[in-house]
This record gives structure tokens, sequence and C-alpha cells, in this order.
């Protein structure tokens, strides 16, 4: 946005800020933290501290007083950002029409040096390869009709976890320990939950949804799933299973058996059952109108229960849909998912929760391109996390108004 629009939507950003900062500190700080998020919404190449100084401000001599007042008030002030998500949180999943999803991901910021709080050489999905970076996870409210950024937390490498020295420069807390991203995700959704927002459908890439600890847990946490699963993932096909003790012979001696045994019946990949469906089993599925043509593919989908540590004699996990997507051309399924929802849920509906992930890489896209969420300069833990939550405050105002404000006329006009 330029000065212009900023100054017409004056009313409307105020009242925005106010009702998010509302009692995180002194007026100065409020005052400054409310010129952060405005600086984030102005124009231009860098959302770093001092060019948004320069941008916020009509005379020159005035700039490094602004820069000061951001600075304290982004890498000084003991302001908590989990408050901000928190009420954030809950104003997205008021205000914003047809929630129907939480979606998890992760995402990569490139960075030169070794000192900003958790960079090192790590694989980065955002860049698509092992490069110097940090990476944060994040969870995200969504709809059709938009969707914003309810909480972030910047993954910690054993590297950095595990080195006083970094630790005490950063200003890492002592309660952060390492976690994989799984695991700060589960945090992130119980942070959602316990500011109130409802338990929607969790959706997630295969990196998350491979993982049977975190499938887990969402179940555990009574959350129905979406997940992107890779083609290994070992399942039993409909109508096979292992066979359960009570049906195994009796032991002559010892113990009566517990495990599960293998037998006649083996179980297969999801990349192998799906093939051997064929493809009379799919049916072509439109979901979304894109900006330039509907989008359809084929899909396919059974219900199947995991056999995750069958060879150790686990029992089969519960009943559960794998969705393929099987395109026009391609000699086999190229995508899976697995999902616990209700066995009566239409194969429509699958695909629509499946596809609604697209949401989290527009926010990523906006909330860098627009926001200015990887220009952050500082190296401290606290600097990167208010950064974030303010880049999601100033990310929230334009969703909200995106989704309930119908577009303006163009200043152009038609001659």
């Amino acid at each position: 946005m330029n000065r212009r629009e900023i100054a017409r939507l004056d009313r409307e950003l105020s009242a925005y800020v106010d009702g998010l900062l509302d009692g995180m500190g002194r007026k100065e700080r409020v005052r400054a933290m409310g010129w952060y998020i405005t600086g984030l919404l102005l124009d231009g190449d860098r959302k770093s501290i001092e060019p948004m100084a320069a941008r916020l401000v009509d005379d020159a001599a005035e700039i490094q007083a602004m820069r000061q007042r951001l600075q304290q008030a982004v890498t000084v002030s003991d302001w908590s950002d989990a408050e901000i998500w928190s009420r954030l949180g809950l104003k997205i999943e008021r205000e914003l029409p047809g929630i129907e999803a939480i979606v998890i991901d992760d995402t990569g910021f490139a960075k030169k040096g070794a000192h900003s709080v958790g960079v090192s050489r790590q694989y980065s999905g955002t860049l698509g390869r092992v490069d110097n970076c940090q990476v944060a996870v994040s969870v995200h409210l969504a709809s059709e009709r938009g969707s914003a950024c309810g909480g972030m937390q910047l993954y910690l490498p054993e590297s950095w976890a595990s080195d006083p020295t970094r630790r005490a420069k950063a200003g890492i807390p002592d309660a952060v320990s390492f976690k994989p991203k799984w695991q700060i995700a589960l945090d992130l959704l119980d942070g959602t939950r316990a500011s109130g927002i409802a338990r929607h459908v969790v959706l997630a890439d295969a990196g998350y949804g491979e993982i049977t600890a975190f499938r887990d847990a969402l179940m555990e946490r009574a959350y129905s799933y979406v997940v992107g699963v890779p083609g290994t993932i070992v399942v039993w096909p409909p109508g096979v299973g292992p066979v359960p003790p009570s049906e195994q012979p009796k032991a002559t001696r010892g113990r009566p058996r517990t495990r599960h045994a293998t037998g006649e019946d083996k179980p297969s990949t999801i990349l192998e059952l799906a093939t051997a469906l064929g493809r009379d089993n799919c049916r072509v599925i439109s979901w979304r109108e894109g900006s330039r043509h509907l989008q359809r593919s084929r899909f396919g989908a059974v219900r199947v229960r995991t056999a995750h540590r069958h060879v150790q004699g686990d029992a089969p996990g519960l009943e559960q849909w794998l969705l393929y997507e099987w395109p026009k051309g391609e000699d086999e399924p190229t995508k899976f998912y697995l999902s616990n929802l209700d066995a009566r849920t239409a194969l429509k509906r699958l695909v629509y929760l499946a596809k609604l992930r697209w949401r989290v890489e527009r926010d990523y896209q906006e909330l860098k391109q627009e926001i200015g969420l990887d220009h952050f300069e500082g190296r401290s833990w606290k600097g990167f996390h208010h950064h974030a939550a303010l880049c999601a405050v100033a990310h929230g105002f334009l969703a909200l108004r995106r989704a309930l404000s119908p577009p303006e006329p163009s200043a152009v006009d038609a001659s």
C-alpha cells in the first residue's frame, strides 16, 4: 500500500491495530508497534527497520528517532508475542468467512553468516535445497475465501539448542529446547486451541503426514486431518490384516501371545495399492476455479489401515481414507493423502480439503513479498518472534479486507 491508500484506510486500520494491541504496555510502546505495522504495510523494497523508519516520517531529520522507536519496540521490549498470536487468531476465527481448516507448514529464510538465531545449513522446502537459512513452523486458519497465519515459531537446530554461548548471545529462553518440526507444529496447534479456536480439520504436507506419531497425536487431540504422505507408507488393503493374538495357535509354553502375526496376507505400499486398484477406480473431480481454468484431476479413495511396525507385531492402525491423485497422462498415481474423516465423507469433500492446503503457499508469498517477513535483520530470538507476530497482524488486516470488502474500482477508466 502507498501512503495515500494507508491514509484512506486510517480509521479502519487504527481500529484493527488498537483492538489487537490494547494493553500491550505503555502508550509509547503500543504507538511504536502500530507504526511498525504501518511500515510493514507501506510499499517498499525492504521492510527492515531503517527503510521503514524513512517511509514513516516526512522529515529526514526524524528518521533516526523513528528507527530507535521501532528498534526498541521490536527487539528490546518484553511484550508477549504469544498474546498477540492469541488475539489475532481469535479475530481471524471470528471474522474471516467460512474457516474450515488449520494448515500446518514451514518456510525458510535464506541468510548470510552464522549469527542470526537458528541459522544453519539445513534443508528448506521453500528454497528446495540445503542452504544457509532459518526455518520457521507456522499454523494458518484457512477458508476458500482467505487465510491468515495464526502462529509461528522458529525451528532451533540441535547445533543451536546445545550451544550455551550461541543461546546466550541470541537470548534464547531456557525453556526452549530442540524439537523436531512436527512437535513444534503440535505446540502451535495446542496454542490455537488454548486461545479458543475450534478444532478445524488439520492439513499438512507429506513432511508432517508421513510421521505416524504426528498423526496419532492429532487423533489424541480429537482433530480430524487430511495429510499428504509418500507412496512408501505401508498399509493393509481393505479386508486384509494381520492375525490377532486370539486367532493364533496357542503357545505350548510360556506366556500367551500378545503380538499380531503376518499370515498369508501381506501389507502393501500406498503406491502399490493405488496402482493395483487401477485408473477405472478414479473419478474426475474439480475443486476450484483457478485464475485461468477450472482445476480438476482424477482421484480415487479407499479405506485402509496403516501397517506401521507390522514386522514387530504391532496392531494395525484404525481404518481411514487413502486418497490418491492419478492425473491424466501419468503411468501411476502421483500424490497420496491419509485422512481420518468419517467413512461417509464424499470423495469430492476429501479432494477439496486436500487441495485447500494451497492457501498456506499464498500466505507465505504475501507475508514475504508484500509484508517483509523475511526482511528482518536482527539476530535475537525475541526480535525474530516479535517481527513475525507483527507481520502476521499486518497480513491479517489485508486478508480480512480482501475477504470482507468488494474489489475497489480501478483508478484507470475504461477508455
